[in-house]
C-alpha cells in the first residue's frame, strides 16, 4: 500500500509556495499572512536554554526507563520451575518489610519531636587557695619572702562543676590545676581561666588517656555565660571588686561542637587580697529550646511554673480540648472562661494567635545564683573544705542521640542507592522478560494458523498506521456505513476514546493546521 507522506513542516505555516490570494480549504478568498520571523536569541538566555534542554532530556530519559517490576501476565506457562512463585512471594514479603520500615521510620522521627528533657543533678565545687598572705610562713608557696611584701596577698579561686555520675573526684588536685597556677603568676589576674586551655598537642595526649571522658557533656555545655559579682567592701580598691564575667561564643549555624577554649570543667580566676570577700556566683542557663518563666495567670492554667514556648501552645490546646472551649462551626476559635479571659484578655481568640499573645506573660528566667565566701583567714585553710551546691541541669534523653544516629546513619542513604540501583536492573529483566513473552507468544499464533495469523498481524498494521498518519476512515476500516455508525450519543463508536484519538491526529496535520 503507498501511503502519500507529508512534507515536514516547521511548526506555524507552510512555507509560501503559491500566491497569497490563492484560496485555501475552509477560508476562501483570504489571504495566507506572511510567514513568521525567527529572532536571534540574546547571548545571555543561550546558557539558560542550553540548561533547560538538558534538564529535559534528562526528564525525558527518566520517564522512559522502565519503572514495572511484576511479573507479566501467562509467564509462568513458558517459565519451566517455580522461580515466578518464588519471585512473587519475595516482592510481596519486600512490600511488607519497606511498609515496616517506613512506618517504624516515621515513629522515630515523630519521638525525636516529642522527647521531653531529662533533668540531672550537677555538683558544683568552689574553693579558693592564697599565697603570701601576712600570717603565712616567711617563706611563701612560691619561694618569695612574704615579709619584704606585706601587701602581695592573694586569692585563686576555682569553680568546677561535674555531673555526679560522672566517675571523677574533682576535688583531688591535677595537672591543669598546677599548670594554670604557674600560667597565673605573672599574668592577668582578673582572667578567667579555665581547663580547656593548652597546646593541641597535650589536648591530644590528655584525649588519649581519657577517651571515655570525650563524648561527656562538660560544665560549660550548660552555661551561657558565668559572672561573679563582689559585695562592696570599704578597705578593698573598686578594681579588685570588679565584676567578672565570662560568655560562651556564637556558634555558626552548621557547628554543633564549642572550641577548645569553651570546652571545660574548670574555672580559675585570681586577685590579691587580704580581707575575707563575700561573692556572688551567677550562672545563666543554655538550653535548646529555651525555656521561660511564666506568669502567675498562666501558671495557673498549665500547673508548671517554667516552660518552653512549644510546650505552653501544647499546654494551652489541651486545657482548651479538656475544657471544651472550642467553637462549634469553627474549631480554631477559642472562647475563653475566667481563667484565659485573665490571660488573653477577651472572650474569643482565634488559636494561630495563641503563640503571639502570650509574649507578655513568659520572661526569662532567672540565673542560678551561688553565694561563697573568699577565705584568707589561717583558721581557714588549716583544714579548706570546698563549698558544693548542686543543682538541675537539662540534658538531652540518651534515646534521642541514638534516634538521631539511626535517622541520620549514612549507611542507610548508601543501602537505599544501592537498593535503587538494584530495583533498575530488576525492572529491566522485567522489561526482557515481556519483551520474550510478546515474541514466544507471536511465534507460538503463527506456527499455529500461519495464514490467519498473518491476515490478522496486517490488517493491525494497516490500521496502525492510518491512525498515526491521521487518515483512518470512519469506523476504523470497517463497514461505516451501518446503522450503529448513524446514531450519535454518548453510547455511539464516535463517542470513545479511539475517535477522540483519531481525531486528535488529523487536527495535528499541516494541512488541518493551516487550515486553522
Amino acid at each position: 500500500m503507498n501511503v502519500p507522506m507529508q512534507p515536514n513542516y516547521v511548526r506555524g505555516f507552510p512555507p509560501a509556495q503559491r500566491s497569497p490570494a490563492t484560496p485555501r480549504r475552509g477560508h476562501p478568498g483570504v489571504p495566507m499572512p506572511p510567514a513568521m520571523q525567527q529572532h536571534a536569541m540574546h547571548p545571555q538566555y543561550v546558557p539558560l536554554q542550553r540548561n533547560l534542554q538538558q534538564h529535559n532530556d534528562a526528564a525525558l530519559r527518566r520517564s522512559r526507563k522502565p519503572a514495572d517490576k511484576n511479573m507479566p501476565e501467562g509467564i509462568e506457562e513458558v517459565v519451566i520451575g517455580e522461580g515466578v512463585q518464588q519471585y512473587k512471594n519475595l516482592r510481596d514479603l519486600e512490600k511488607r518489610l519497606d511498609a515496616a520500615i517506613v512506618r517504624k521510620r516515621l515513629d522515630i522521627q515523630d519521638s525525636i519531636s516529642k522527647t521531653a528533657k531529662k533533668y540531672r543533678t550537677m555538683r558544683i565545687w568552689i574553693s579558693n587557695t592564697v599565697e603570701n598572705q601576712p600570717w603565712q610562713n616567711a617563706v611563701g608557696e612560691n619561694g618569695s619572702i612574704s615579709a619584704s611584701n606585706p601587701g602581695s596577698g592573694r586569692y585563686r579561686v576555682k569553680i568546677e562543676g561535674r555531673l555526679l555520675e560522672d566517675d571523677s573526684d574533682p576535688t583531688a588536685p591535677d595537672d591543669d590545676e598546677g599548670r594554670n597556677e604557674e600560667d597565673n603568676a605573672g599574668g592577668d589576674g582578673d582572667a578567667m581561666e579555665h581547663d580547656g586551655e593548652g597546646t593541641e598537642k597535650e589536648k591530644e595526649e590528655k584525649e588519649k588517656k581519657e577517651p571515655s571522658k570525650r563524648t561527656k557533656q562538660r560544665f560549660s555545655h550548660f552555661f551561657k555565660a558565668v559572672s561573679i559579682d563582689f559585695d562592696k567592701s570599704s578597705t578593698a580598691p573598686p578594681e579588685e571588686v570588679k565584676s567578672i564575667t565570662w560568655d560562651k561564643p556564637q556558634l555558626p549555624q552548621n557547628v554543633t561542637s564549642l572550641p577548645p577554649a569553651a570546652d571545660f570543667d574548670c574555672l580559675q580566676f585570681s586577685r590579691g587580697s587580704q580581707e575575707n570577700l563575700n561573692v556572688t556566683i551567677s550562672l545563666v542557663r543554655d538550653e535548646t529550646p529555651e525555656r521561660y518563666k511564666l506568669s502567675k495567670e498562666l501558671a495557673e492554667v498549665l500547673d508548671v511554673e517554667e516552660e518552653t514556648r512549644s510546650g505552653i501552645v501544647l499546654g494551652l490546646w489541651d486545657y482548651i480540648r479538656a475544657m471544651g472551649l472550642q467553637g462549634d462551626e469553627e474549631k480554631r476559635q477559642v472562647r475563653c472562661d475566667h481563667r484565659l479571659r485573665t490571660i488573653f484578655g477577651r472572650d474569643q481568640i482565634f488559636f494561630p494567635q495563641i503563640p503571639d499573645t502570650i509574649g507578655p506573660h513568659t520572661s526569662p528566667m532567672d540565673p542560678v545564683k551561688l553565694p561563697y565566701t573568699i577565705r584568707v583567714d589561717e583558721e581557714f585553710h588549716k583544714d579548706p573544705t570546698p563549698t558544693v551546691y548542686d543543682i538541675q541541669v537539662a540534658v538531652e534523653d540518651p534515646l534521642r542521640s541514638k534516634m538521631m544516629a539511626l535517622t541520620q546513619n549514612p549507611q542507610y542513604t548508601a543501602g537505599m542507592r544501592q537498593i535503587a540501583t538494584l530495583d533498575d536492573q530488576v525492572a529491566l529483566i522485567i522489561q526482557a522478560l515481556t519483551h520474550s513473552r510478546a515474541r514466544h507468544s507471536f511465534y507460538t499464533a503463527l506456527s499455529n494458523d500461519p495464514v490467519t495469523f498473518v491476515r490478522r498481524w496486517v490488517n493491525s498494521q494497516r490500521r496502525d498506521l492510518e491512525t498515526i498518519l491521521g487518515e483512518t476512515p470512519r469506523g476504523g476500516g470497517e463497514d461505516g456505513g451501518g446503522p450503529e455508525f448513524r446514531r450519535g450519543g454518548s453510547e455511539s463508536p464516535w463517542d470513545t476514546a479511539v475517535a477522540r484519538e483519531a481525531i486528535r491526529y488529523m487536527l495535528a496535520k499541516p494541512e488541518a493546521a493551516a487550515a486553522r
